[in-house]
């Protein structure tokens, strides 16, 4: 795990490559990124990035079998399952195939790979062998490959290329470290503005899948409304990570601080960390930042004597589903 954390930066450049000369022509209403675990998340950053650059690109997530009921032939459906056997982005492919959407997609093999090969359906084939939520840098990159080529963002992708240069995961490992001791024995909860509510989710899946441990996100304005009340009688260990970031609104940056103040006030014991979200531009702040969750939940599982990489539960519950 901790050779794949810091060979990171390297994907970028492979999964443009791997989607080098993969894409469509045509005119469509909405993209449709299929994908569950950390094949959709791909399409979390990516929206992260629109909302950014502010584009004009419909884009929807859907993480479930089949396809939503109001997909239709207008629409592009990216398929994309790194192991290319996950059973409900293969369901959604086959219903895609059923409505005659355009279809794209992304694994590193399996079903998937060989669905496309048989009915010539253009796929980014990415390197196999790490868990999925390790690869993002090869499924974001080729993800975005695929939509530049199809013409549906207007980017020439340099700040995508120039991550291999910029993230330098060493420098995050003893911020990661330090964050990892006051998550031991609590519950992680991590909070963001709205804009990077997909960041937080990120970070969430990485305490579950890499520290075997429960953990919670939310996102600023509207956890004041709901969330913060559930502190007044809280009796569970808990441990707040806020991600702030320079450009978050004046008032957003305010609440950040008050919800400190009072779940401090209310509880003592609870540990809140506010840790700034640094980087060139976006794209480069939020790969920093995950970098920096997979170093905390990377010691955060050594600290609970557990193995990060392999995901047993989710293997025995996979098994017991085909019986």
């Amino acid at each position: 795990m901790r050779k794949i954390i810091l060979e990171f930066p390297k994907q970028f450049g492979v999964g443009l490559k791997a989607a080098k000369n993969i894409g469509t022509k045509g005119s469509f209403d909405k993209v449709l990124v299929c994908g569950m675990g950390g094949s959709a998340l791909p399409a979390d950053i990516l929206n992260m990035w629109l909302e950014d650059q502010k584009m004009n690109l419909s884009l929807h997530i859907h993480r479930d079998y089949g396809l939503p009921y109001w997909a239709d032939k207008k629409d592009l459906a990216v398929c994309i399952s790194y192991s290319g056997n996950t059973e409900e982005t293969l369901s959604a492919f086959e219903e895609a195939r059923k409505k005659n959407l355009k279809i794209l997609a992304i694994a590193s093999g399996g079903k998937l790979a060989q669905l496309c090969r048989s009915h010539n359906i253009p796929i980014a084939i990415i390197p196999a062998g790490l868990q999925p939520r390790m690869a993002l840098g090869f499924q974001f990159a080729a993800l975005m490959k695929i939509l530049a080529n199809s013409g549906l963002i207007q980017s020439d992708l340099k700040d995508i290329s120039d991550l291999e240069n910029l993230l330098k995961p060493k420098t995050l490992e003893n911020q990661g470290k330090k964050i990892a001791k006051n998550l031991k024995n609590k519950i992680p909860i991590v909070y963001a503005s709205r804009k990077f509510q997909y960041l937080a989710r990120i970070w969430k899946i990485k305490f579950n899948e890499n520290s075997k441990t429960p953990a919670f996100y939310n996102y600023f304005p509207e956890l004041n409304h709901n969330e913060l009340v559930g502190f007044e009688n809280n009796g569970s260990p808990t441990s707040i990570i806020i991600l702030r970031d320079a450009n978050d609104l004046p008032r957003i940056k305010k609440r950040m601080g008050l919800t400190a103040s009072i779940m401090k006030e209310r509880d003592i014991n609870v540990n809140i960390d506010i840790i700034e979200i640094l980087g060139k531009n976006t794209i480069n702040k939020i790969f920093s930042s995950i970098l920096l969750a997979d170093w905390a939940s990377y010691y955060l599982a050594l600290g609970y004597k557990v193995d990060p990489t392999p995901v047993k539960l989710n293997d025995e519950f996979k098994k017991r589903l085909l019986k």
